[in-house]
């Protein structure tokens, strides 16, 4: 098998057994799917002790390559790879005991390589392995899950199907043109000795069926008894786009040209402007077909040159056409080619947060735990895509008509799956709006759904006091941690366990944040006993006794202080 980029060699055979348990697969996509998901090949090998050990290495072989290549294309590799293999685990142990009535029904081995980009990531359960041959230097790049019992015995100790968790080898390195992936089965590696592997692929380059065919023939030849698998690939260049063809794909489409109430840009006539900066123009628009509202975005010529600003501005409409949630801005399909680079939204009739809390400069806690749990609904929405939004602020929250909040304005969010390929430019990092970005950004760590929290904490503590956790900015130098003010000083009816659930989400520790939004949701609207038993209970609570003695003898004093004042 042949490709721009691979070449691919494979040979699978029972070998001296009745039959082959073994399964192996490669897919090598196009295009657009190639950059995103890159290429993955997999080797299995079915437990012969199991009841169906060749149709578990069959199941997965072509359970993890189809599953693949149908995960959301922002998730890591690593997510989908493990999230595909715990889903394969979970059905192969219940297939195992739905048909069989054991545990080791549909049991086997499997080593998965996907190279995406310039990175080649590995999955790996069992004995079968993945190497990597670099000019004559071959390194075994998995380890085998055995346990030897006795000199000449050993066993599995880690299969797909065995048990309802599995636990999965998982590494990544950078790849390299010229780089050689060998995926064989222990029938295999048992018993050819690896100078042999390195001669035989060296000399058969041009023909890597061949070299595969002469693997499993030299095992063979070495009385090795099991089943005989190998897959081999070359990778001549790395997957992707050379430096010209991603210039030319960024620049295909045109800047539109300065735009002015009533001209039409492919159907949609301009109303009005409704926002510029530096960087984008927003413009209302009446798409004529359909007689709606619409807004249209458009990036602003002063980076008409920039490819590292036109993936950016792309990235936008990437991000907001792959979330589904009321809860954040829709970006429309449009069914009009387009002549020039801009995108789409939804038109929404309301106010920005930031100005729903200058009308509403003392809300209702009710009214404050309403918006910030339909913030946090439109944050999930980012995060089960394994996206961050990263800027989030009043400024980029609107409230419709209807009281339903959106999340808006996706310049920054920052993409797993985008992240780990490599691009012929240095890619525009925006890291929000300082007050609101969390402490872990200003000291030029990576981000986290914890970051997203921090922002969503502060917003919330804004909203009840008017004022921001940390005092009217974060510093400068954020080595210098601040403290929390707590919000009950600011405004005294607000209950303990509240101030207590804001300053959790706002730790300057993101580690110390709580993991999950729906924690902080469900704090923020239910007393936590440990925040009312961290805060100083009214000394009436804590010593009734006390209390009314304390009454008593202020009564007293007062009284004998107005009885002195009246016999004078």
């Amino acid at each position: 098998m042949m490709s721009d980029f691979i070449s691919v060699g494979s040979h699978s055979e029972a070998g001296r057994k009745d039959g082959n348990e073994d399964s192996v697969g490669i897919e090598i996509p196009e295009d657009n799917i190639l950059a995103l998901k890159g290429i993955a090949a997999v080797i299995a090998d079915g437990v012969s002790a199991s009841e169906a050990g060749k149709e578990a290495s069959k199941a997965c072989v072509k359970g993890f390559l189809n599953d693949y290549y149908s995960t959301p294309d922002s998730w890591s590799v690593k997510t989908s790879g493990e999230k595909i293999l715990t889903a394969l685990n979970r059905w192969l142990y219940g297939q195992g005991h739905r048909l069989y009535g054991t545990p080791r029904g549909m049991v086997t081995t499997l080593s998965a390589l996907i190279i995406k980009s310039s990175t080649a990531y590995i999955f790996h359960i069992g004995d079968t392995r993945i190497y990597r041959l670099q000019g004559n230097n071959l390194e075994c790049l998995t380890r085998d899950h055995r346990v030897q019992v006795s000199k000449d015995k050993e066993y599995l100790s880690r299969a797909m199907g065995i048990e309802l968790t599995i636990d999965i080898d998982y590494r990544k390195f950078s790849v390299k043109a010229g780089d050689i992936f060998f995926l064989t089965t222990d029938g295999v590696h048992d018993y050819v000795d690896p100078k042999y592997l390195i001669d035989v692929v060296n000399e058969n380059k041009d023909d890597l069926d061949r070299a595969s065919q002469l693997i499993t023939k030299k095992a063979s030849t070495n009385n090795s008894p099991d089943n005989l698998s190998c897959q081999i690939i070359h990778i001549q260049e790395i997957p992707g786009k050379d430096d010209k063809q991603v210039y030319e794909t960024l620049t295909a489409l045109p800047f539109p040209p300065p735009l002015e109430p009533g001209m039409i840009l492919d159907g949609f006539r301009i109303i009005r402007e409704l926002h510029a900066s530096k960087c984008t123009q927003l413009y209302l628009v009446v798409d004529e077909e359909s007689k709606r509202q619409m807004v249209i975005k458009t990036p602003s010529v002063n980076f008409e040159d920039d490819p590292a600003y036109i993936d950016m501005f792309l990235h936008e409409e990437w991000v907001g056409k792959r979330i589904n949630s009321p809860y954040v801005l829709k970006i429309c399909n449009q069914g009009r080619m387009r002549q020039f680079l801009y995108y789409v939204t939804e038109h929404i009739e309301g106010q920005t947060l930031r100005q729903w809390m200058d009308d509403h400069p003392e809300p209702a806690l009710s009214e404050v735990r309403n918006i910030v749990d339909q913030i946090a609904k439109g944050l999930r929405a980012f995060h089960r895509m394994e996206m961050i939004h990263q800027d989030l602020k009043p400024e980029n929250i609107i409230i419709d008509q209807h009281g339903t909040v959106k999340i808006i304005d996706f310049g920054s969010t920052k993409i797993a799956g985008i992240e780990e390929i490599s691009a012929p430019f240095e890619r525009i990092e925006l890291l929000g709006t300082r007050n609101y970005t969390a402490p872990e950004y200003l000291l030029g760590y990576k981000g986290s759904k914890r970051s997203d929290l921090f922002s969503l904490g502060t917003i919330a503590y804004e909203m009840l006091t008017g004022k921001l956790p940390y005092g009217k900015s974060l510093p400068t130098n954020p080595i210098k941690r601040p403290g929390y003010i707590s919000a009950c000083r600011l405004k005294s009816t607000l209950p303990p366990w509240v101030d207590g659930a804001l300053e959790k989400a706002v730790k300057w520790d993101p580690e110390k944040r709580y993991e999950t939004l729906s924690g902080f949701i469900y704090d923020l609207g239910t007393p936590n006993p440990k925040f009312v038993k961290d805060q100083p209970l009214p000394l009436m609570e804590r010593n009734p006794t006390g209390f009314w003695r304390a009454c008593a003898i202020a009564l007293l004093i007062i009284n004998l202080v107005l009885i002195y004042l009246l016999t004078r």
